[in-house]
Formats: C-alpha cells, structure tokens, sequence
C-alpha cells in the first residue's frame, strides 16, 4: 500500500497549498487521474496520481501546506504501476487556471505513436513531450539521458540544438566540488559588501629591502599579514565567525592565506599568528603551508578553523577584486599587484609604487565605520611602516 508523495512540482519550489480534493477515502482512482489541486507560490496545479487503486488515506485537508516528499495521498494498488517522476509544470508568473500534470506509463497517449516502434519512449513528463512536440523533435531519436533511459528536457534541448563538436563536458567532482559548494555557501548566505583604497607602497618595499639585507628574508604577504593582525587587534569584529544566529569573536587569530595549487585554490590556516613573533617565524610558517599546500600535503586540520583570510591575488598580475569571504569567516583582505604610478606627495606628480587594498566584508557583523577604519588602519601601516613600531 504505497504512498504517493508529493512530487517536485519545478522551478525551485519546495512546499505546495491543499486547494481541493478530488477523491475520497474509499474511491477508486486511475493511472494519471487527477486526485488534488494544490497551490504554489507560481501557480494552482492539478495533481495526477501515478498509480490505481483504492484510496485509503489523504495525508493532509484543505488549507494545509505540504513539503515536497511528504506523503500526500496513499493508495491501495490494483498493480504496481508507479514509476518515478519529476513534475515540471513550467514557467508561470501569476495564478492560473488549474492544469494538469499527467504521468506516462510506456508510450504518451499524446501525441499518438508510430505503432511500429519497438520498445516503449520514456519520457519524464508532460513538459518534455511539450517540448518536443512544439520543437519537431521525434522522441523516437532522443537517446535519453536519465534513469532507466528516460528522456529529460535536456535531452530534448540537445536535440534542437547539438553540441558544438569537440565540446568537452567536466564533471564537478572532487576537491572542485568541494571548492565550489563552499564559494557558492559563501554568496549565498552572507551579505558581502566590499571597500577598497589605493594606497603607496614605496616605503614598504624600502623597509622590506631592509630587512632582507640584514637577516633572513621577509615576504611581502608577512608584512601584510603583521599589518592585517595588528588591524584586527583594534577592529576584533573582523576577526569572527557566524555560527547560527551568533557571532563568535575569539582572542586569537587563526590567519588563512590563499593560496594556488594544482588542485585549485586551497587556503592554508596559521594559528594564532599573532604570536609568530618575530617576523622572520611569520614568513617561514606561510612559506612553509605554501610549498606544503602546492605538495597536497596539508593535513585537514591545516585547512580549516581560521577566523581572517589573506588573499595575494597581487601575484596573478591584477590591480583588485571583490573576493568571495571565505565562509564562514566574516571578511577577506586582498592585495593587488604593486606598480609604479603617478602619485602625489607634497602637491607633486611623482612616481611611486602603488597597489590596491580591497576588504570584503560580512554587514551582518559591522557597517561601514568599521570596515574602513580597519582598511584604512592598514593602509597606513603599508604608506608609512613605521606606524607598526607604535603597536607592537
């Protein structure tokens, strides 16, 4: 005695209004027999039911709403003649009049079939043989690309217009579909708002070249990694994340950096950067997560728990980006390439080495205030270095 579920009724939707039944507990249904009219937030549908029988259960009256895969009505079959479908009732802005959705059982019963076909055309829905008919495609050619053969709207898209030769199709599977959910989460549940600020980099060059010629060597990314964590000291909101409905903001930082492997982009994690003092450690840990990164060596706890996130994207040739925060962190600083540009100092055109500092930030943690009193704390460190010496 199977239950028939509610199916999915397309464009997204997930829930579905009980308008009217059509049946009672005790009547006798058929194959495709319209049992119920529901309504969803595009349209009032009409739903058949995939199999016939007596029904012996309605799961849901009138006025109630109902999930997609909830039980919806229950069946007591006279042969098993379900079959698996997707409801695709097409694009509808505004409340119709109620349509049908009809399920196929071996050949449509429209429009008729060439009776010499040897084997029945699996087809999804009404939609798709819609589809082909008002395109001119003969389902009897469509190879169909779904379960058990069945011939999908795709398929049918394919056959009216084919793929270029040599196109090539790569499934999204692995470290990039890894990747991939994450930056998606990232744009769809945080509200990012991004600032920027050209800033002289001229005298941190001078003091990195310093630096290098009395010690070991500092890395651009350290220098802006200190200034970044020295920001966050005055600016702790930045340094967070959202769990629910709460924001936690810890003591420390646990700073990620991005950085391009092989696999694709991966970011390693240094925690509490705070604490690699001096800046020689700071370099050597980021160095060290970046050959190790490149290597696939990483562990999983070397790529997870950072509460701020770097991003050199200076190193691909580009001036700035909105980055997508690193979920669910609340902000990602980036930095773009140093070039020498026309600059004014003292009222004079001069040249200087120029870069960009571009902040994407979550604006359910903190407004704009705060997201430019950190960028522009920054920025000043990277215009005149000696301003760290005041905050270490």
């Amino acid at each position: 005695m199977p239950d028939f579920l509610l199916p999915d009724l397309g464009e997204g939707l997930t829930e579905a209004e009980i308008v009217t039944w059509h049946v009672r507990v005790g009547d006798t249904v058929t194959i495709d027999q319209a049992v119920v009219e529901v309504e969803t937030a595009k349209a009032v549908v009409e739903v058949p039911v995939p199999f016939a029988g007596r029904v012996t259960e309605l799961h849901g009256a009138a006025g109630e709403v109902l999930t997609v895969g909830r039980p919806l009505i229950t069946v007591q079959e006279n042969e098993n003649l379900f079959v698996e479908a997707r409801y695709r009732p097409g694009r509808q802005r505004k409340r119709q009049r109620p349509h049908r959705l009809r399920h196929l059982r071996g050949q449509p019963s429209t429009p008729p079939r060439d009776t010499t076909q040897t084997a029945p055309i699996p087809v999804v829905s009404p939609l798709v043989r819609r589809l082909a008919r008002t395109a001119g495609v003969d389902l009897a050619t469509v190879r169909g690309s779904g379960a058990n053969g069945l011939i999908t709207r795709r398929d049918v898209d394919q056959a009216v217009h084919p793929e270029p030769a040599g196109l090539v199709r790569v499934p999204m599977t692995g470290f990039r579909k890894v990747i991939a959910d994450k930056l998606s989460q990232s744009r769809r549940e945080i509200p990012e708002a991004t600032v920027w600020v050209d800033v002289d980099a001229t005298g941190l060059l001078r003091l990195r070249q310093d630096l290098n010629t009395t010690g070991p060597k500092i890395s651009l990314l350290a220098l802006f990694s200190k200034f970044a964590m020295l920001g966050l000291r005055r600016f702790p909101e930045l340094n967070a994340r959202i769990e629910g409905d709460e924001i936690l903001m810890g003591p420390t930082v646990n700073l990620g950096f991005a950085a391009q492997t092989d696999r694709g982009l991966v970011v390693p994690v240094v925690p509490d950067a705070a604490k690699k003092l001096p800046l020689e450690q700071l370099s050597m840990s980021l160095a060290e997560r970046t050959t190790l990164a490149r290597e696939g060596k990483l562990a999983p706890k070397d790529l997870t728990g950072g509460t701020f996130t770097l991003n050199n994207y200076g190193v691909f040739g580009v001036d700035g980006s909105a980055a997508i925060i690193n979920h669910p962190e609340v902000a990602i600083l980036g930095v773009g390439r140093i070039i020498d540009r026309p600059w004014a100092v003292d009222k004079q055109v001069v040249v200087r080495s120029c870069t960009q500092l571009t902040l994407a930030f979550d604006h359910r943690v903190c407004d704009g205030g705060t997201a430019g009193g950190f960028l522009r704390f920054v920025a000043d460190c990277v215009e005149s270095p000696t301003t760290i010496l005041r905050h270490l």
